[in-house]
């Protein structure tokens, strides 16, 4: 999926869609502080297992802020989403599925593993965990993502988990290490 990357800059957020930066200001034992901070929605994200090939079904995509560090950009993730709609939060999992990934998956049949806090030291938005098992019976569409999202949908075989885990030229996210450890311990 390698993209070609051209032009690249930054320049100021002048009308954000999805984040808004502000300067927290309090008082911590009598001391006066200030934090930057970065106000987002939060998001569900799901590992999937394809039981048919003993396979994770997982994203690889360009992201610009990786692209910074590493110029590069891609990464490699679990199937997610942000919550900006007012829907049960498993639903945005069903949708993000289906949208990204291709399969259709019964809301009944996906399970709610945790949620924890992304991103502590400058955003702190909270993230909800699932997992959901697929087959090939549930395959709706190849996926890639909805509204120009250039997502690649990837396979990883459960045998190359940990030497995938431990591979640092693989941009990935602590969410997804996490989603492995919780799938690894429930074996």
């Amino acid at each position: 999926m390698q993209s070609e990357i051209k032009n690249f800059k930054l320049e100021p957020l002048t009308e954000p869609k999805f984040i808004q930066t502000a300067l927290a200001r309090y008082e911590q034992n009598g001391i006066e502080k200030t934090w930057e901070i970065v106000e987002a929605h939060d998001s569900v994200a799901i590992l999937i297992y394809h039981t048919d090939k003993d396979v994770f079904v997982l994203v690889k995509q360009f992201r610009p802020a990786v692209y910074l560090n590493d110029q590069n950009g891609e990464t490699v993730e679990l199937c997610a989403g942000i919550v900006d709609k007012d829907l049960p939060l498993v639903q945005i999992a069903v949708e993000e599925i289906e949208e990204e990934c291709g399969y259709s998956v019964p809301l009944e049949e996906i399970e709610r593993v945790t949620s924890f806090h992304t991103s502590v030291g400058f955003a702190g938005s909270k993230q909800t965990l699932y997992y959901a098992q697929v087959n090939e019976k549930m395959k709706v569409s190849d996926g890639g993502g909805v509204d120009g999202e250039l997502i690649e949908v990837i396979e990883l075989p459960t045998c190359e988990l940990e030497q995938f885990i431990f591979d640092e030229k693989i941009a990935k996210t602590p969410g997804l290490m996490f989603a492995f450890m919780w799938w690894k311990n429930r074996e």
